[in-house]
């Protein structure tokens, strides 16, 4: 019989040392649909490792969940450590995007027909 090494998926240190005891950001906390983007701005070396993961998996629009999922964090965690970048200019916020408006059928059924007296 083999031994395999077990192999961590989530991190080994404690959620409240990450965040160095704190369970809020102070403020209003980023919603989990939040979407968030590293600024262009230096990354400076005094950052911790999940901050420096955060930053590097945001190069694109992502939501605060998704930015947990890469973490392998629970989201108030996450919310925390966003809140951080965010007060020290390394990330930018957005709203998340509103659901579409129903499409009025009226209108739809209108351009049907002018697209198929076109045909």
């Amino acid at each position: 019989m083999t031994d395999r090494p077990e192999v961590r998926t989530t991190s080994a240190v404690r959620p409240y040392v990450i965040t160095g005891g704190r369970s809020d950001s102070g403020g209003e906390p980023l919603s989990w649909e939040t979407l968030v983007m590293a600024t262009d701005a230096a990354f400076p070396a005094s950052l911790q490792p999940e901050h420096h993961t955060i930053l590097s998996h945001c190069q694109g629009l992502l939501s605060v969940a998704e930015v947990a999922a890469h973490l392998g964090q629970p989201p108030s965690v996450v919310q925390v450590l966003l809140s951080d970048l965010l007060e020290w200019g390394l990330i930018v916020t957005r709203p998340p995007i509103p659901p579409a408006e129903r499409a009025d059928v009226t209108m739809l059924r209108k351009v049907l027909h002018g697209l198929e007296s076109r045909l």
